[in-house]
């Protein structure tokens, strides 16, 4: 719920504020404010589902080179930072000698984002879907007042 969390604090937070202080009619402002929630889950929930059709294009590709490119990345990315932080400085201990391996903040960043971004990519859907749930429950409120 961290990543709808942060969209709505950042975005909404102040678009919030501001319909409370513009919109004199609670209903009103109240409806408002659910609509943009609305679209802001919306938005999210269509950035999730694009990208989750790529990496599905990807993993039912026909050839093995496609399905396995991003796992294998990783694993390479993971197997240089477990070389450089596990067993290089073991073999520099006990034998003198360890060989690190160079790793480019950019392969960094790339292993966080993947990592991250599967992590965020599954909770977002789950997130998604719940507060698809809550949204069409405020939306009934809406429609009831």
């Amino acid at each position: 719920m961290n990543l709808i969390g942060n969209i709505l604090g950042t975005v909404a937070g102040p678009v919030m504020d501001v319909i409370d202080k513009a919109v004199t009619d609670k209903d009103q402002a109240n409806q408002l404010k659910a609509e943009i929630r609305a679209r802001l889950i919306d938005q999210q929930d269509a950035r999730l589902k694009a990208q989750m059709k790529v990496i599905l294009a990807e993993a039912t590709g026909e050839s093995w080179l496609q399905r396995n490119w991003r796992p294998l990345l990783m694993t390479v990315i993971v197997a240089i930072v477990a070389n450089n932080y596990l067993l290089a400085p073991y073999l520099g201990a006990m034998f003198g000698v360890g060989l690190q391996l160079e790793l480019p903040e950019q392969l960094w960043n790339l292993m966080t984002m993947g990592v991250g971004g599967y992590i965020a990519g599954r909770s977002g859907e789950k997130i998604a879907g719940t507060l698809r749930g809550k949204r069409g429950r405020l939306m009934d409120e809406v429609d009831t007042r």
